[in-house]
Order: structure tokens, then C-alpha cells, then sequence
């Protein structure tokens, strides 16, 4: 890792760049950089790469805001324009237990609200109380040129599919279609007020959500019941970032071609996430769908946690040769950086972005 340029002593972030790079034919000197998420050791390891100490936040305020800075720096000197944050409203739900690893699965076959009793009794939460101490203060705090890039975490679908459990869903699309509606709508109405708080930060430059439609071959559940459910709220959550003047970005994994169609004239997205060469490869999309919406991402997960970084440089020059030309595109990895992906091929990537 001694020969990578990364992370940046004196970074240069340009926000205003970014969105320009992302959402018009314009093609900058270098792929502006773009991530989803990015979990440990790789930030910690970064952190420290810059000579500052790595603080987990506790429930006082000084290791909060400590933590914050440092998540503020790691995107900053890791060359990115903006800061991606996302936080959620409190929606309890069961989940499974992973094992050793520390991990916890979302429990599937059954969910909090399953029946119009659970309904009532379920505990739901208020946009007015959720903590937006993290957002105010990332926010207050941004280096000159960054923005910020915010959501709710967990899309629509991810809520509904998970506070009814996704079998318990599949079987209500036909046999309480009523509860089903009742459940979106309830979701849908918290979350518009979770966006209209969002939306007054005066550094957010773009709202980003993330919500999981798609597995290998098709989405989750039909696309006319994603139509029909959870995709009008998005449109909503669209049109009120739209009001403002700032995009709207969305991450969805898995095979989502069926629902195309309605994000691109309904909902109106700006730009989309998620990409998985054994599914769609980037620059495929790009071929599709990139004289009308941006392309972020676009380095295949696998590919950046198995190959060695020479090899790694070489596929992602292919990305970038393939994904830049005609502009909207930011590059970065097709998912996330989960904690499995070796530090010094996440290094490589943005490395090789920034040359």
C-alpha cells in the first residue's frame, strides 16, 4: 500500500462537480467518486492512515462528535465530494442470529405486523423524534466543497417486506391486500415527514435511499405489486427532492429491469446504484439507460474482494473506459464496502479512479 496515493493529504472536494459529472453529458478530467456504504476495518484503517485516532461513539457527547469527525475525514481525504449518511426511525423488528461472525440476518418468515391486530398494537415511530443530531452536526461541519448525501435508511420495500416478513407478504399480496396497503401507506406517511426534516439541511446536495427490490433473475415480489405499494412513494420522496432543486439517487439490488420503466417515468430518478456483473454490468446499463440517468459505481463486489490490485487496477480501468463517455457517472464499488473486502483493494479502486 506504500505506493498508492491514497488517502489524500490535501484533498480538493468539488460538489458541485460531482453533480455535474453525474447528472449531465459533461466528462470530467478524472471519475468523480461515489460510495454507498463503507463498513469496518476499512474506514477505521483509513482514519489512522491520516494520524487521527479512530473513537467508537459512546453515549456521551465528546466520543459522538469525535466519531462524526473522523466519518466526516474519512470521506475527505479518500478524495470523495460529498459525505453519504444514512440513519432510520426506529422500526423493530425480529431479526436472526448470524453466528460467530458477529452477523444478524433479517428473520423472513414472519415480521411484527401480521395480521390488522398487529397493526394497532405495533409500536410506530415519529419522524418529530428520531435523532438528527448526526445529520445537524455533519452538516455544521463539512470542509469547504463537500456536500452531503442523505436518505432514511431502508427503502419502501425493505420496510414492508421485513415488518411483515417476506413470506407473510407474499401470501397478504392475495390475501389482505387491504393490510398490505394499510402497511405501505403507514411507512410511506412516516418517512415523507423523516424527508421533510431531511430536506431543510442546507449542505444536502442529493438524497440517495437504498432499497432492495431484485435478487439474481427479477424482483422480490411482481413489479406491478411494487407499483402498486411501495414505487408511489418513492415517486413522492422524488418529487419532494425534486421541489428543492436537488436529485434523486437510488440504490436497488438484484435484477430490477422489470421496474425500469416506472423509475425512469415515474418516479424519476436521477441516477441509479447497484450493479453486479453476473446480473447487468454497468456499462451494459450504461448502454441501456445512459443518455437519461446517471451510472454510480459500477466495480462488481466479487471482483474487488478476489482479485489481486494489479489485476483489480486493470478491471477498473475497464469501468471507467467503458462507463465515463457521455458523462452521468460516478465511479466506485457496485454494492458497498463490507468488511470482508481487503483494505488495500478498496485503496486500489479509488487509487486508480483518482489517476
Amino acid at each position: 500500500m506504500s505506493q498508492l496515493n491514497v488517502p489524500l493529504q490535501r484533498p480538493q472536494p468539488d460538489a458541485g462537480a460531482f453533480l455535474k459529472a453525474v447528472t449531465t453529458d459533461w466528462e470530467p478530467d478524472r471519475p468523480r467518486l461515489v460510495e454507498y456504504l463503507v463498513n469496518a476495518p476499512v474506514m477505521p484503517t483509513v482514519v489512522e492512515m491520516t494520524g487521527r485516532q479512530w473513537v467508537n461513539p459512546g453515549p456521551d457527547r465528546a466520543s459522538q462528535e469525535a466519531y462524526w469527525d473522523n466519518f466526516i475525514a474519512f470521506w475527505h481525504h479518500m478524495g470523495y465530494d460529498s459525505v453519504r449518511l444514512e440513519l432510520a426511525m426506529a422500526f423493530p423488528r425480529p431479526g436472526r442470529p448470524g453466528g460467530d461472525h458477529g452477523r444478524s440476518y433479517a428473520e423472513t418468515a414472519f415480521g411484527p405486523v401480521g395480521s390488522w391486530e398487529d397493526f394497532e398494537k405495533y409500536p410506530w415511530p415519529s419522524p418529530a423524534e428520531a435523532s438528527f443530531f448526526p445529520y445537524e452536526y455533519v452538516n455544521a461541519h463539512l470542509p469547504d466543497g463537500m456536500g452531503l448525501i442523505s436518505c432514511h435508511a431502508g427503502g419502501m420495500y425493505e420496510h414492508l417486506a421485513s415488518l411483515m416478513g417476506y413470506e407473510v407478504l407474499c401470501m397478504a399480496l392475495f390475501d389482505q391486500p387491504d393490510l398490505v396497503e394499510a402497511v405501505a401507506n403507514r411507512i410511506g406517511e412516516l418517512m415523507t415527514g423523516y424527508y421533510e426534516r431531511l430536506l431543510q439541511l442546507d449542505r444536502l446536495i442529493a438524497i440517495f435511499p437504498g432499497d432492495d427490490m431484485g435478487f439474481r433473475s427479477g424482483t422480490l415480489i411482481s413489479p406491478e405489486h411494487l407499483q402498486q405499494y411501495t414505487l408511489p412513494w418513492h415517486r413522492r420522496f422524488a418529487e419532494m427532492t425534486h421541489a428543492t432543486g436537488r436529485p434523486y439517487f437510488l440504490h436497488s439490488c438484484g435484477n430490477v429491469e422489470g421496474i425500469m420503466p416506472f423509475l425512469l417515468d415515474e418516479v424519476k430518478i436521477d441516477a441509479k446504484h447497484s450493479y453486479e456483473d453476473a446480473i447487468v454490468p454497468a456499462a451494459e446499463f450504461k448502454r441501456r439507460y445512459g443518455d437519461r440517468i446517471g451510472i454510480l459505481g459500477g466495480v462488481d463486489v466479487d471482483k474487488l474482494t478476489r482479485l489481486s490490485p494489479a489485476d483489480l487496477r486493470k478491471y477498473v480501468r475497464q469501468v471507467v473506459d467503458t462507463c465515463q463517455p457521455g458523462g452521468r457517472f460516478a465511479l466506485g464499488s457496485g454494492n458497498s464496502i463490507p468488511d470482508y473486502i481487503p483494505v488495500e483493494n478498496y485503496l486500489t479502486m479509488v487509487d486508480e479512479a483518482l489517476k
